[in-house]
Protein backbone atom coordinates (compact mmCIF):
# COMPACT_ATOMS: atom_id res chain seq x y z
CA UNK A 1 0.00 0.00 0.00
CA UNK A 2 1.44 3.37 -1.07
CA UNK A 3 2.59 5.55 1.82
CA UNK A 4 4.16 8.98 2.18
CA UNK A 5 7.27 8.48 4.26
CA UNK A 6 7.97 12.21 4.31
CA UNK A 7 6.63 15.39 2.70
CA UNK A 8 8.35 18.79 2.56
CA UNK A 9 7.69 22.08 0.82
CA UNK A 10 9.45 25.29 -0.12
CA UNK A 11 7.85 28.70 -0.53
CA UNK A 12 9.79 31.50 -2.25
CA UNK A 13 10.32 34.69 -0.29
CA UNK A 14 9.14 37.28 -2.80
CA UNK A 15 5.52 38.25 -2.19
CA UNK A 16 3.89 39.67 -5.34
CA UNK A 17 0.43 41.33 -5.34
CA UNK A 18 -1.80 39.78 -7.98
CA UNK A 19 -2.53 43.27 -9.31
CA UNK A 20 1.12 43.58 -10.33
CA UNK A 21 0.96 40.30 -12.22
CA UNK A 22 -2.27 41.35 -13.90
CA UNK A 23 -0.64 44.60 -15.02
CA UNK A 24 2.40 42.75 -16.37
CA UNK A 25 0.31 40.48 -18.60
CA UNK A 26 -2.32 43.05 -19.56
CA UNK A 27 -5.20 41.39 -17.71
CA UNK A 28 -8.39 43.40 -17.39
CA UNK A 29 -8.76 45.27 -14.11
CA UNK A 30 -12.22 43.76 -13.66
CA UNK A 31 -10.75 40.25 -13.69
CA UNK A 32 -8.21 41.10 -11.02
CA UNK A 33 -10.94 42.75 -8.92
CA UNK A 34 -12.99 39.55 -9.18
CA UNK A 35 -9.97 37.50 -8.13
CA UNK A 36 -9.54 39.65 -5.01
CA UNK A 37 -13.17 40.25 -4.09
CA UNK A 38 -14.74 36.86 -4.78
CA UNK A 39 -11.93 34.32 -5.28
CA UNK A 40 -9.92 35.19 -2.17
CA UNK A 41 -6.65 35.78 -4.04
CA UNK A 42 -4.29 38.51 -2.85
CA UNK A 43 -0.64 37.65 -3.48
CA UNK A 44 1.51 34.88 -4.93
CA UNK A 45 5.05 33.81 -4.07
CA UNK A 46 7.71 33.97 -6.76
CA UNK A 47 11.42 33.18 -6.98
CA UNK A 48 12.95 35.52 -9.58
CA UNK A 49 16.56 34.74 -10.31
CA UNK A 50 16.22 31.11 -9.14
CA UNK A 51 15.69 28.37 -11.71
CA UNK A 52 13.45 25.32 -11.36
CA UNK A 53 16.28 23.11 -10.21
CA UNK A 54 17.01 25.46 -7.31
CA UNK A 55 13.39 25.68 -6.13
CA UNK A 56 12.88 21.91 -6.34
CA UNK A 57 16.17 21.26 -4.54
CA UNK A 58 15.08 23.57 -1.73
CA UNK A 59 12.02 21.38 -1.11
CA UNK A 60 14.03 18.15 -1.27
CA UNK A 61 16.58 19.43 1.22
CA UNK A 62 13.80 19.79 3.80
CA UNK A 63 13.03 16.06 3.68
CA UNK A 64 14.38 14.72 6.96
CA UNK A 65 13.84 11.08 5.99
CA UNK A 66 15.93 11.31 2.81
CA UNK A 67 19.23 11.90 4.60
CA UNK A 68 21.14 8.65 4.77
CA UNK A 69 18.57 6.91 2.54
CA UNK A 70 19.68 8.28 -0.82
CA UNK A 71 20.81 4.80 -1.90
CA UNK A 72 17.27 3.49 -1.41
CA UNK A 73 15.69 5.88 -3.93
CA UNK A 74 14.74 3.84 -7.00
CA UNK A 75 12.67 6.43 -8.88
CA UNK A 76 12.66 10.21 -9.09
CA UNK A 77 9.50 11.55 -10.73
CA UNK A 78 8.74 15.13 -11.72
CA UNK A 79 5.04 15.57 -12.51
CA UNK A 80 4.54 18.57 -14.79
CA UNK A 81 1.63 20.79 -15.65
CA UNK A 82 3.28 21.73 -18.95
CA UNK A 83 5.60 19.52 -20.99
CA UNK A 84 8.44 22.02 -21.44
CA UNK A 85 9.59 23.78 -18.27
CA UNK A 86 13.25 24.60 -18.97
CA UNK A 87 15.35 25.86 -21.89
CA UNK A 88 16.55 23.33 -24.45
CA UNK A 89 19.59 21.40 -23.27
CA UNK A 90 18.75 21.50 -19.57
CA UNK A 91 17.71 18.30 -17.80
CA UNK A 92 16.55 19.47 -14.41
CA UNK A 93 15.63 16.09 -12.89
CA UNK A 94 18.83 14.26 -13.84
CA UNK A 95 20.96 17.22 -12.74
CA UNK A 96 19.14 17.31 -9.41
CA UNK A 97 19.73 13.57 -8.93
CA UNK A 98 23.45 14.03 -9.51
CA UNK A 99 23.59 16.97 -7.09
CA UNK A 100 21.78 15.07 -4.32
CA UNK A 101 23.63 11.78 -4.76
CA UNK A 102 20.64 9.82 -6.04
CA UNK A 103 22.88 7.74 -8.30
CA UNK A 104 20.76 4.58 -8.30
CA UNK A 105 17.52 6.28 -9.30
CA UNK A 106 15.70 6.16 -12.60
CA UNK A 107 14.54 9.73 -13.24
CA UNK A 108 11.65 10.73 -15.48
CA UNK A 109 8.89 13.28 -15.91
CA UNK A 110 5.14 12.78 -16.03
CA UNK A 111 2.68 14.98 -17.93
CA UNK A 112 -0.81 15.13 -19.49
CA UNK A 113 -2.79 15.40 -16.23
CA UNK A 114 -2.19 19.13 -15.82
CA UNK A 115 -2.04 20.26 -12.20
CA UNK A 116 -3.48 16.90 -11.10
CA UNK A 117 -0.30 15.13 -12.25
CA UNK A 118 1.22 15.38 -8.77
CA UNK A 119 -1.36 13.07 -7.20
CA UNK A 120 -1.08 10.69 -10.15
CA UNK A 121 2.72 10.61 -9.67
CA UNK A 122 2.37 9.49 -6.04
CA UNK A 123 -0.04 6.73 -7.03
CA UNK A 124 2.26 5.65 -9.88
CA UNK A 125 5.31 5.70 -7.58
CA UNK A 126 3.59 3.28 -5.22
CA UNK A 127 2.63 0.97 -8.07
CA UNK A 128 6.16 0.91 -9.47
CA UNK A 129 7.68 0.17 -6.07
CA UNK A 130 5.15 -2.60 -5.43
CA UNK A 131 5.89 -4.18 -8.81
CA UNK A 132 9.63 -4.12 -8.08
CA UNK A 133 9.12 -6.09 -4.89
CA UNK A 134 11.93 -4.44 -2.92
CA UNK A 135 10.47 -3.44 0.48
CA UNK A 136 13.34 -1.02 1.14
CA UNK A 137 13.05 0.91 -2.13
CA UNK A 138 11.73 4.47 -2.20
CA UNK A 139 10.54 6.96 -4.80
CA UNK A 140 10.96 10.72 -4.75
CA UNK A 141 8.18 12.84 -6.27
CA UNK A 142 9.06 16.47 -7.08
CA UNK A 143 6.21 18.95 -7.54
CA UNK A 144 6.17 22.55 -8.72
CA UNK A 145 7.21 24.64 -11.70
CA UNK A 146 8.15 28.16 -12.73
CA UNK A 147 5.65 30.64 -14.15
CA UNK A 148 8.22 31.43 -16.82
CA UNK A 149 5.99 32.80 -19.60
CA UNK A 150 3.11 35.25 -19.94
CA UNK A 151 0.71 32.40 -20.66
CA UNK A 152 1.53 30.72 -17.34
CA UNK A 153 0.88 33.73 -15.12
CA UNK A 154 -2.91 33.57 -14.95
CA UNK A 155 -5.56 30.95 -15.69
CA UNK A 156 -8.57 32.91 -17.00
CA UNK A 157 -11.68 32.79 -14.80
CA UNK A 158 -9.72 30.75 -12.28
CA UNK A 159 -6.48 31.77 -10.53
CA UNK A 160 -2.96 33.26 -10.49
CA UNK A 161 0.10 31.00 -10.51
CA UNK A 162 2.77 30.80 -7.81
CA UNK A 163 6.16 29.08 -7.66
CA UNK A 164 6.04 27.04 -4.45
CA UNK A 165 7.46 23.51 -4.64
CA UNK A 166 7.11 20.25 -2.73
CA UNK A 167 8.87 16.90 -2.41
CA UNK A 168 7.36 13.57 -1.35
CA UNK A 169 9.30 10.48 -0.33
CA UNK A 170 7.11 7.50 -1.22
CA UNK A 171 7.32 3.87 -0.11
CA UNK A 172 5.34 0.83 -1.25
CA UNK A 173 4.24 0.23 2.33
CA UNK A 174 4.48 2.00 5.65
CA UNK A 175 2.62 3.17 8.72
CA UNK A 176 2.69 6.90 8.00
CA UNK A 177 0.24 8.59 5.65
CA UNK A 178 -0.99 5.46 3.88
CA UNK A 179 -2.97 6.00 0.68
CA UNK A 180 -6.25 4.15 1.16
CA UNK A 181 -8.08 5.24 -1.98
CA UNK A 182 -7.45 7.02 -5.27
CA UNK A 183 -9.76 8.18 -8.06
CA UNK A 184 -9.27 10.09 -11.28
CA UNK A 185 -11.35 11.14 -14.29
CA UNK A 186 -10.26 12.77 -17.54
CA UNK A 187 -12.69 14.71 -19.75
CA UNK A 188 -10.76 14.64 -23.01
CA UNK A 189 -13.10 17.03 -24.79
CA UNK A 190 -11.24 19.82 -22.99
CA UNK A 191 -7.79 18.62 -24.09
CA UNK A 192 -7.06 21.82 -25.99
CA UNK A 193 -7.86 24.07 -23.03
CA UNK A 194 -4.87 26.16 -22.04
CA UNK A 195 -4.25 29.84 -21.26
CA UNK A 196 -4.36 32.45 -22.65
CA UNK A 197 -7.50 31.13 -24.32
CA UNK A 198 -10.73 31.56 -22.33
CA UNK A 199 -11.87 28.37 -20.63
CA UNK A 200 -14.77 26.54 -22.21
CA UNK A 201 -17.98 27.57 -20.39
CA UNK A 202 -18.94 23.89 -20.22
CA UNK A 203 -15.78 23.14 -18.28
CA UNK A 204 -16.49 25.92 -15.80
CA UNK A 205 -20.05 24.62 -15.38
CA UNK A 206 -18.97 20.99 -14.89
CA UNK A 207 -15.86 21.66 -12.82
CA UNK A 208 -17.28 21.61 -9.28
CA UNK A 209 -19.71 18.73 -9.86
CA UNK A 210 -17.00 16.55 -11.42
CA UNK A 211 -14.51 17.37 -8.68
CA UNK A 212 -17.12 16.48 -6.06
CA UNK A 213 -17.84 13.19 -7.82
CA UNK A 214 -14.16 12.23 -7.92
CA UNK A 215 -13.79 13.05 -4.23
CA UNK A 216 -16.71 10.74 -3.51
CA UNK A 217 -15.09 8.06 -5.68
CA UNK A 218 -11.82 8.30 -3.75
CA UNK A 219 -13.64 8.01 -0.42
CA UNK A 220 -15.58 5.01 -1.70
CA UNK A 221 -12.34 3.40 -2.93
CA UNK A 222 -10.93 3.89 0.57
CA UNK A 223 -14.04 2.39 2.16
CA UNK A 224 -14.86 5.53 4.11
CA UNK A 225 -17.45 8.30 4.01
CA UNK A 226 -16.87 11.98 3.43
CA UNK A 227 -18.01 12.63 7.00
CA UNK A 228 -15.06 10.52 8.18
CA UNK A 229 -12.55 13.00 6.74
CA UNK A 230 -10.83 15.25 9.24
CA UNK A 231 -9.47 17.56 6.54
CA UNK A 232 -9.44 18.23 2.80
CA UNK A 233 -6.14 19.43 1.31
CA UNK A 234 -7.09 21.19 -1.92
CA UNK A 235 -5.46 22.65 -4.96
CA UNK A 236 -5.24 26.39 -4.29
CA UNK A 237 -7.21 27.63 -7.27
CA UNK A 238 -9.70 29.89 -5.51
CA UNK A 239 -11.99 30.02 -2.51
CA UNK A 240 -15.26 30.41 -4.46
CA UNK A 241 -14.74 27.14 -6.32
CA UNK A 242 -14.34 25.27 -3.04
CA UNK A 243 -17.43 26.91 -1.59
CA UNK A 244 -19.49 25.46 -4.42
CA UNK A 245 -17.79 22.05 -4.27
CA UNK A 246 -18.43 21.79 -0.53
CA UNK A 247 -22.06 22.75 -1.08
CA UNK A 248 -22.44 19.89 -3.57
CA UNK A 249 -20.76 17.44 -1.18
CA UNK A 250 -22.61 18.67 1.88
CA UNK A 251 -19.44 19.16 3.93
CA UNK A 252 -18.53 22.33 5.87
CA UNK A 253 -16.12 24.70 4.19
CA UNK A 254 -14.01 24.92 7.34
CA UNK A 255 -12.99 21.30 6.78
CA UNK A 256 -11.04 22.44 3.69
CA UNK A 257 -7.58 23.90 4.32
CA UNK A 258 -7.85 27.24 2.49
CA UNK A 259 -5.23 29.25 4.40
CA UNK A 260 -2.72 29.32 1.54
CA UNK A 261 -5.01 30.52 -1.25
CA UNK A 262 -4.54 34.25 -0.45
CA UNK A 263 -0.79 33.81 0.06
CA UNK A 264 0.69 31.30 -2.38
CA UNK A 265 -1.71 31.31 -5.31
CA UNK A 266 -1.93 28.11 -7.33
CA UNK A 267 1.45 26.32 -7.38
CA UNK A 268 1.04 23.99 -10.36
CA UNK A 269 1.16 20.33 -9.15
CA UNK A 270 2.41 21.14 -5.63
CA UNK A 271 -0.65 22.58 -3.84
CA UNK A 272 -1.96 19.52 -1.93
CA UNK A 273 1.53 18.70 -0.67
CA UNK A 274 2.29 22.28 0.37
CA UNK A 275 -1.03 22.34 2.20
CA UNK A 276 -0.17 19.04 3.88
CA UNK A 277 3.06 20.41 5.34
CA UNK A 278 1.31 23.53 6.64
CA UNK A 279 -1.64 21.61 8.09
CA UNK A 280 0.78 19.22 9.79
CA UNK A 281 2.77 22.09 11.27
CA UNK A 282 -0.45 23.73 12.51
CA UNK A 283 -1.44 20.53 14.33
CA UNK A 284 -4.54 20.00 12.19
CA UNK A 285 -3.70 16.35 11.49
CA UNK A 286 -3.56 13.87 14.37
CA UNK A 287 -2.38 10.25 14.17
CA UNK A 288 -5.15 8.16 12.66
CA UNK A 289 -6.94 11.08 10.99
CA UNK A 290 -8.31 10.53 7.50
CA UNK A 291 -7.71 13.29 4.99
CA UNK A 292 -8.26 13.82 1.27
CA UNK A 293 -6.01 15.50 -1.30
CA UNK A 294 -7.67 16.87 -4.43
CA UNK A 295 -6.52 18.59 -7.62
CA UNK A 296 -7.78 19.49 -11.08
CA UNK A 297 -5.68 19.88 -14.20
CA UNK A 298 -6.64 21.62 -17.42
CA UNK A 299 -7.16 19.09 -20.12
CA UNK A 300 -9.21 18.15 -18.05
CA UNK A 301 -8.23 15.69 -15.28
CA UNK A 302 -9.78 15.50 -11.81
CA UNK A 303 -7.99 13.48 -9.12
CA UNK A 304 -8.38 12.77 -5.42
CA UNK A 305 -6.66 10.55 -2.86
CA UNK A 306 -7.65 9.54 0.66
CA UNK A 307 -4.87 8.93 3.18
CA UNK A 308 -4.59 8.11 6.87
CA UNK A 309 -2.17 10.20 8.89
Amino acid sequence: MTALLDVASHLPEQNVPIADIGADVGAEASLMWTFRRFYGLRTVLRAPGRDLRATLTAAVESLTELRGNEHRVRYVIHPRTVSTVTPAGENTVEELCAELGLTRATAFTLTQHGCATGLFAVDLAGRLLTADGDPDALALVLAGEKAFSRTLQIIPESTVMGEGTAACLVSADGDSDRMLGFATRTHGRYSEEFPPYPLDPRFLKEHNATLAAVMRDAAEDAGVGLDDLALVLPHNVNRLSWQWTCKILGIPLDRVFLDNIPVTGHCFTADPFINYTHAREAGLLRPGDLYLMAAVGLGATFSAAVLRH
